[in-house]
């Protein structure tokens, strides 16, 4: 049997991200002894990147966060762009009903957020202590009894750990929870905080007061890359940034660099008007897991529990990541409370309440909906060079008024996807993408 240490907590969380807070705070609430380790300095001090904080996921942990919480501008459009290499074809939803409190979504700056969350973990009375890696999981045979951190006497003993350490996951790995996170299913995503007047973005983005617009990018900006581009506007900065998988890094070492896509993207000449006259601040790189469904390793087992982005919980369709961790994060947390209240040890069988949460909320039932996406746009380039190219084409033919008539220009629309040997394709992959969405 391992040795057990003077003092024992019902719980060790390990990571101060979302995931991880959302945890500490709701067993500390419910009075649980949670210790929580962040290797940062302090909790956001990796997290640089400005972000989006969907308020559902937020306000079932904290329900009055909008009182005190540091938000930038709570969002009131939401713009798609199809872009080719100088133009863009593109969807905007702008609605006043976004425009009326309780808001439904908001930017945030990720450090000063993080940082505010952990204060309101440690006001729960969970311990918090920084600036400390977790080197390995320690273990009773096949159960997880405690961490052992990279200090003198770092052995720490818990009922139960839970895993909030982010994408690469490294103590479940070396503990053999799951295997090695596959490159495929993980996006390298760069970003820049641009700080700018506040009445200058008010004027560009046409909002006004606390109003704030994203806008999310595809095409050849990735150079033929699984990926997106996106903007973000805060009180006053702007994050930008572009992602791409990490496979197609590694597979074509030849293609531009992570950091050199992004200048690509500034210089864009529907983006570079937006941001001119910026002074950037802060600069990032992050991994993201975005395998979806399939990738997702199993989540609980004997003494432990995975959330957030460790437990690949990214619904990478709709850009959505915070409100998958801070929920996954809730959930084990409220399974781990009620294991404790009925007097239950925590061994798989116990802890297998989590997975049957996860199950029935939208997490699991969203990446299950879009669990055939990942594989449809790794097989398919074209989506990301080829089809945005053409679609912009088409747009510039129609809308171009030269006394050329319109039955002419749709033979010329044709025209171009065949000689592109992509008309039968089109049918092919949009049947792929509807099998893939529906």
């Amino acid at each position: 049997m391992a040795k057990q240490a003077k003092e024992k907590f019902d719980a060790i969380v390990v990571g101060a991200g979302a995931s991880g807070n959302a945890a500490a705070y709701t067993m500390a609430k419910a009075g649980l002894k949670v210790l929580q380790i962040e290797r940062g300095e302090y909790p956001g001090s990796k997290n640089v990147q400005g972000a989006i904080l969907y308020a559902n996921a937020l306000e079932k942990i904290i329900p009055d966060f909008r009182d005190e919480a540091p938000l930038e501008r709570h969002i009131i459009e939401q713009r798609i762009w199809v872009l080719d290499d100088k133009s863009f074809v593109g969807t905007h939803y702008r609605s006043d009903d976004y425009n009326k409190p309780p808001y439904n979504r908001y930017t945030i700056i990720r450090a000063q957020f993080d940082k505010w969350f952990s204060s309101k973990v440690r006001e729960a009375g969970a311990l918090l202590i920084c600036e400390t890696t977790v080197e390995e999981l320690l273990m009773d045979g096949q159960r997880v009894v405690g961490v052992r951190c990279d200090r003198i006497g770092g052995e720490v003993y818990a009922d139960v750990v839970v895993l909030a350490d982010g994408v690469n996951s490294t103590l479940a790995r070396k503990a053999g929870l799951h295997g090695e996170v596959q490159a495929s299913n993980v996006a390298l995503a760069v970003k820049e905080i641009l700080f700018m007047p506040e009445e200058v973005i008010q004027q560009r983005f046409n909002v006004k007061d606390e109003e704030g617009v994203v806008i999310e990018m595809m095409g050849t900006v990735t150079e033929g890359m699984v990926g997106t581009g996106f903007l973000y506007t805060n009180k006053d900065s702007l994050t930008i940034g572009v992602g791409c998988m990490l496979s197609d890094f590694k597979a074509n070492p030849q293609r531009t660099a992570p950091y050199a896509l992004l200048e690509k993207l500034k210089k864009h000449p529907s983006i570079a008007p937006l941001i001119e006259g910026g002074e950037m601040k802060e600069y990032t790189a992050h991994l993201i897991p975005e395998g979806g469904f399939h990738a997702v390793p199993r989540v609980y087992g004997d003494g432990w529990v995975i959330v957030g982005d460790s437990g690949g919980f990214v619904n990478a369709v709709h850009r959505e990541g915070s409100n998958l961790a801070m929920t996954t994060g809730r959930m084990a947390g409220e399974a781990i409370i009620a294991a404790k209240a009925a007097g239950k040890d925590m061994t798989a069988a116990t802890l297998k309440a989590y997975e049957h949460a996860l199950d029935d909320s939208f997490v699991m039932k969203d990446l299950h909906k879009y669990r055939d996406m990942p594989q449809v746009l790794h097989t398919s380039p074209q989506f990301f060079s080829a089809y945005p190219s053409l679609l912009n084409r088409a747009a510039q033919t129609m809308f171009t008024v030269d006394g050329v008539d319109k039955k002419t220009k749709e033979k010329e629309i044709f025209s171009s996807f065949r000689s592109a040997r992509r008309l039968g394709g089109l049918v092919s992959d949009a049947f792929k993408l509807w099998k893939a969405f529906r």
